[in-house]
């Protein structure tokens, strides 16, 4: 469940059958998770959500150990029974006060979740706690474009360096196009009319909000690298 990612400069990632349909949003992953090496190290995501992330980071770039905290106990309790993956597990878990000790992990993920959060500061101050010396943080979200510079002005004062900033806004209308259709077909069949309109800007459809907003550059979507030194 995100807006996806898509860059057809690049080799296509290849995918289980089963997972075909969901090839955008799996594409952000990679582009965020795979920008290190992984194997055999151990991973948080926050913000897992539904869990289909975190599996395709344990199946696919082979961590240790992989763990996703969520705030929501149906989106943990779904995510443990959809994802049976071994050296994979969920937490329930407010990203403002992770359950997990100091150095506990070698990189921590979040992907288009923390505009929800009250305090963005307080987040990368757990991330950065949570952290390895030496260890990464993979993150990309959007912001309205007034709000970019306060948002990397937290991030330029959270005592992790950024290694790498990629504007992937691009990229990211390039998957809303993409996967305009499959969408637009799951909506009309499984959402009752009257939610079609609130949940085609949930989902950025063309011609929404979300999109238009995308298109006109009124939100950028940014990619980061960041590390604990």
């Amino acid at each position: 469940m995100n807006y996806g990612y898509e860059d057809g400069s690049q080799p296509r990632l290849q995918l289980a059958e089963a997972e075909e349909p969901d090839r955008y949003c799996v594409q952000l992953y990679h582009h965020v998770a795979g920008a290190v090496d992984l194997a055999q190290s151990e991973v948080l995501e926050v913000g897992s959500g539904r869990g289909g992330g975190a599996s395709f980071i344990k199946r696919y770039l082979h961590p240790a150990r992989m763990v996703g905290v969520d705030l929501s106990q149906n989106a943990v309790d779904f995510s443990r029974a959809t994802h049976a993956v071994h050296g994979l597990e969920f937490h329930p878990g407010d990203a403002e006060r992770l359950p997990f000790e100091p150095e506990s992990f070698d990189a921590v993920v979040n992907v288009e979740s923390s505009h929800c959060y009250p305090s963005l500061e307080a987040f990368l101050a757990e991330v950065r706690r949570v952290l390895r010396q030496g260890g990464y943080f993979l993150y990309a979200d959007f912001r309205d474009r007034s709000d970019v510079d306060e948002w990397r002005r937290c991030l330029e004062n959270s005592g992790l360096k950024i290694i790498r900033e990629t504007n992937i806004t691009p990229q990211v209308l390039a998957s809303l196009d993409a996967d305009h259709e499959r969408k637009l077909a799951l909506i009309k069949e499984l959402v009752p009319r009257l939610l079609h309109r609130s949940v085609s800007d949930f989902a950025a459809l063309r011609g929404s909000f979300v999109y238009e907003a995308f298109r006109a550059g009124r939100f950028v979507y940014r990619s980061y690298i960041m590390q604990k030194r």
